[in-house]
């Protein structure tokens, strides 16, 4: 799809309608997303969700922290049924929204209702954030907490930058200062 450089089956298009459609169902209670047109939610949520399968080689384990509406793991794993997500997400009502989003894409993961920061980090290659609360300075806790190894794909504006000075940032298509960043927690 254009400047995002994505093709969907038509069989994906349907799957993220049903997702756009329990989603604005249930934002005015849990307040998933800012409210926005639909064009706007399909390229700000989920076109910039999908910028991270260029990074997600087949099969790939990833835990998505703060997981809330479903961004950016969702979309993914409508695309991409070979991968396997863990969300991570601390709202108790979200996770429920999670669990019946996943079903009405016909979609698995695992839902854990908990704080990353409170639990272990589960065996994974990569880690997602999109919408963290407070979320630039929980960057240092979220690099301590992710395995050794991992790959994280943070999106985030400069700050993000200054906070993981050796990532590769990619500026997000048709913005000027959103950015998908990359980087590799040492195993040392």
């Amino acid at each position: 799809m254009g400047a995002f450089d994505v093709a969907l089956s038509p069989d994906a298009l349907a799957r993220l309608g049903m997702y756009y459609s329990l989603l604005t169902r249930w934002n005015d209670r849990l307040h998933l997303v800012a409210p926005c047109a639909p064009e706007e939610f399909a390229t700000r949520h989920v076109l910039e969700s999908l910028l991270l399968l260029k990074h997600l080689p087949h099969g790939a384990k990833i835990a998505d922290i703060g997981s809330g509406g479903g961004l950016p793991i969702i979309p993914c794993l409508v695309v991409r049924d070979d991968l396997e997500a863990t969300l991570i997400e601390s709202s108790a009502k979200k996770t429920v929204f999670l669990r019946e989003a996943l079903a009405a894409v016909g979609r698995r993961g695992t839902i854990v209702a908990r704080r990353f920061e409170e639990i272990e980090a589960p065996e994974v290659q990569f880690v997602s954030c999109r919408a963290l609360d407070r979320f630039i300075p929980k960057i240092p806790e979220l690099t301590a907490w992710a395995p050794d190894g991992a790959t994280l794909l943070l999106f985030g504006g400069e700050a993000v930058k200054e906070k993981l000075p050796n990532a590769k940032a990619y500026l997000v298509p048709g913005s000027e200062k959103r950015y998908l960043f990359r980087t590799r927690i040492n195993t040392d």
